[in-house]
């Protein structure tokens, strides 16, 4: 990462004024959200890292608060109540028919209504325009590196062991839980049965969500969680780890061996579910994700990509360590068996990257450049 001088966990005394008023707009943000936005924006009103990015950042925030919380109040009269109904009866029809109990269904669709909030959230999500670097300045900050450092310090055997039975390096399961959830503490606060159901129920996404909520049910069927627990973030992502239900059912772990796959409270569960899922999406320990290089024109033809990830977009074709150092490239290293391919430099970046390892596993689990980047960054600064 490139130098940050200026961060909430500082200690410069010249800053202390900036610092207070960074911790200020965070309160003022917070206050003005509420709770159920907490998880949307705790990165940046928790960690300003570079305290005027972070700024900028939590004043468009507060702005867009403003709008999405009135566009939820006009966004409750597109939904047809009716309509939302039915739908319901037919989710649960279907559920029957696929073994899920009737008490289960009884207990996940109480009361449940539409919610008029996730419809506005889903077609009017925000895009806060960031170069890498203020991206990674308010992700991998000084204080999650901080606390990714001592979580991983007082869980090594633990997190060694994990690693060891599936074949993923323990530091990128910390990376990857601070990152989704800053260590399991922003998991979301929306029904999860009853977000899915008003995505299910939209027809922007209709096959989509219907599919999610029918995996939620079968969640709640094997009792790995109670509905009163059974929270996330308004698309359904949950747990310290952030898996969609599909996700959840393909891949969580009972790694404690208790019966249920806890990935809201149960630590070894939420780690061992992130390597069952790398493992299976092609993890080689040790492999590494590549590495920062001075930023460069050179950008060979793009790879080929005729479908899924569109972050694979941004890449060039993949060389070897001694083709890129042909053509200028100045890296380090001469393993001639990895190949390596450069993510498209943005207007004003400093710093390219050279991405190959695990990278594309990474991306698996978020289909971002920039989130890989992190989550690679913060692991080897653990």
């Amino acid at each position: 990462m490139g130098s940050r001088t200026r961060t909430v966990s500082g200690h410069h005394v010249a800053q202390k004024d900036s610092l207070q008023a960074c911790l200020l707009y965070s309160v003022v943000v917070l206050l003005a959200i509420g709770r159920t936005w907490v998880v949307g924006l705790g990165t940046y009103t928790l960690e300003c890292g570079n305290y005027f990015d972070g700024v900028l950042v939590l004043l468009k925030s507060f702005v867009l608060s403003l709008f999405f919380v009135f566009s939820a109040v006009v966004g409750a009269e597109e939904i047809n109540g009716e309509s939302f109904r039915a739908y319901v009866a037919e989710v649960r029809a279907e559920a029957l028919s696929r073994g899920i109990r009737s008490e289960t269904l009884d207990v996940a669709f109480v009361g449940v209504e539409p919610d008029p909030r996730v419809i506005t959230f889903d077609r009017r999500q925000p895009e806060f325009v960031q170069s890498f670097a203020q991206y990674l300045d308010l992700r991998v900050s000084e204080s999650r590196i901080r606390q990714a450092r001592e979580y991983y310090a007082a869980e090594k055997v633990l997190l060694d062991e994990i690693g060891d039975a599936y074949g993923v390096d323990g530091e990128y399961l910390v990376a990857f839980w601070g990152l989704e959830t800053n260590f399991g503490r922003y998991q979301g606060k929306y029904d999860i049965v009853r977000s899915l159901a008003t995505l299910g129920h939209d027809a922007r996404r209709s096959a989509f969500f219907t599919k999610e909520l029918y995996a939620a049910l079968h969640i709640l069927d094997e009792g790995h969680v109670s509905k009163e627990s059974f929270v996330g973030g308004w698309a359904g992502a949950m747990g310290q780890n952030q898996f969609m239900p599909s996700t959840f059912v393909g891949y969580a772990v009972d790694y404690d061996g208790d019966g249920r796959k806890d990935i809201w409270a149960n630590k070894k569960d939420v780690w061992a579910s992130i390597a069952n899922y790398l493992q299976r999406h092609g993890w080689r320990k040790e492999a590494g994700w590549g590495f920062k290089i001075d930023a460069t024109s050179v950008f060979p033809a793009p790879t080929a990509v005729a479908a899924g990830c569109r972050a694979l977009r941004h890449h060039s074709q993949k060389l070897i360590l001694p083709e890129w150092q042909a053509m200028g490239v100045a890296v380090e290293g001469s393993d001639s068996a990895e190949t390596y391919a450069l993510i498209k430099r943005a207007d004003g970046d400093q710093f390219s990257y050279l991405v190959g390892g695990n990278f594309r596993a990474i991306l698996s689990y978020n289909c971002a450049n920039k989130y890989a980047v992190s989550v690679g960054l913060l692991a080897d600064l653990i």
